[in-house]
């Protein structure tokens, strides 16, 4: 029999026990062994609860009973979290987790620590929600030289995106919306600047390479900049715009990370990827184009992907399953060697000077007072920057073309 606790008794943790519970024959047949909730772990009581009677207050309860064998962390952030995942992986627990920000910042050293202690850190939930992509990428496409990892990797940019195409609407108001429907939080900032998408694609980085890639070194933009203005001229190049995690490996062998908006041609399956929904689109040297589409947040998705890794580790009791990662840092190429098509939006009377400028493009026919909007041919980012220092204020807005 395999005993399980879960710290952290909010949405995710919830979700853990609920699975667990009520899908607890799939579960444990899937194991080959018994699985039973023990603990659950928060500093708040919820009296008339269903699964109260494993609640407890102490760390230390879990920690030191040896009959837990499969830890779920699902209280977010960097501080207990680390320090509580640390503590069990050292103690020979395996840990699941949904926590991007902890796994993107310290997952080789708790991988490391879970080697050296015959258990596993394992983490399918904390890129992609209920979507299956982190087993996918170590084990399904273990023989793959992968050659890039493009997706759409935040629910709540997607939303807004969307809405903002579907319904002519300003950013700000379609924001508004998302907080009163609970997908975007009180402080957007780490969905809305790009953030979470970026520890996302650090994580996805770190496991095509096989070395760290560091969020925090990644170019981010977020979406706040985007307007009506801005798809309405998507429009007419038969384009959207998604807020897309980009990691791939350049002609010159240097890997390149990075998250942006980007025009995307309305043909593509990442184009149609709508409302909360992520998709993740792997390209491997032999296999060609793998897409990965579902709910990438939300309580049950995403404790489902959590009970998953709870399967994985009671299947794997005092053993470690491996996970191709080294605590060595991954040397990228900086992102102003990167090359695109520019979508550059610009007042109607600097169009031809940004035509002189960069020449090879074409405008698009949209309908809006005093604008024009110009497509670029491939330039390198620094082409670009050269261009908008000498336009200066004429330029409104600009979205990288994704091709």
């Amino acid at each position: 029999m395999v005993n399980v606790a879960v710290l952290g008794y909010g949405t995710v943790g919830s979700g853990v026990v609920q699975v667990i519970e009520d899908n607890n024959e799939v579960v444990c047949k899937k194991s080959g062994t018994d699985v039973k909730m023990k603990y659950i772990l928060d500093l708040r009581d919820f009296p008339g609860d269903p699964y109260e009677k494993y609640l407890v207050h102490d760390f230390n309860t879990i920690l030191e009973d040896d009959e837990v064998q499969v830890v779920c962390e699902t209280m977010g952030g960097v501080g207990a979290a680390y320090q509580f995942t640390k503590q069990c992986l050292e103690k020979g627990k395996t840990v699941c987790t949904s926590n991007k920000e902890l796994v993107a910042k310290h997952g080789p050293e708790l991988l490391e620590i879970a080697k050296n202690n015959n258990c596993s850190y394992l983490f399918e939930a904390s890129v992609g929600g209920g979507i299956p992509i982190i087993r996918p990428i170590m084990d399904a496409l273990a023989a793959e030289k992968i050659e890039s990892i493009i997706g759409i990797l935040n629910g709540t940019t997607n939303y807004i995106l969307t809405k903002m195409e579907q319904d002519k609407a300003a950013f700000e108001d379609v924001l508004k919306e998302a907080q009163a429907l609970g997908y975007a939080e009180r402080d957007p900032s780490a969905d809305i600047q790009g953030h979470d998408a970026a520890r996302k694609i650090a994580i996805l980085s770190s496991l095509m390479l096989g070395e760290t890639v560091d969020s925090d070194k990644i170019y981010t933009e977020g979406i706040t900049g985007i307007t009506a203005d801005d798809f309405a001229f998507a429009a007419d190049a038969k384009q959207t715009i998604k807020l897309l995690g980009v990691s791939k490996v350049t002609e010159d062998g240097k890997p390149l990370t990075y998250v942006a908006p980007f025009m995307i041609d309305k043909s593509h399956p990442l184009a149609m990827v709508n409302d909360v929904f992520n998709a993740i689109f792997v390209t491997g040297n032999m296999v060609g184009n793998t897409m990965y589409y579902g709910k990438g947040a939300g309580k049950l998705p995403t404790a489902s992907a959590v009970c998953a890794d709870v399967i994985d580790g009671a299947r794997h009791v005092g053993k470690n399953v491996p996970c191709y990662w080294e605590n060595k840092e991954a040397a990228l190429a900086p992102f102003s060697e990167a090359s695109h098509s520019f979508y550059i939006r610009i007042k109607a009377d600097a169009s031809a000077e940004l035509e002189k400028l960069i020449p090879g493009g074409k405008f698009l026919t949209a309908d809006v007072a005093g604008q024009k909007a110009y497509i670029t041919p491939v330039i390198t980012e620094k082409k670009y920057y050269e261009t908008a220092a000498t336009l200066g204020d004429a330029i409104l807005s600009r979205v990288r073309v994704y091709q």
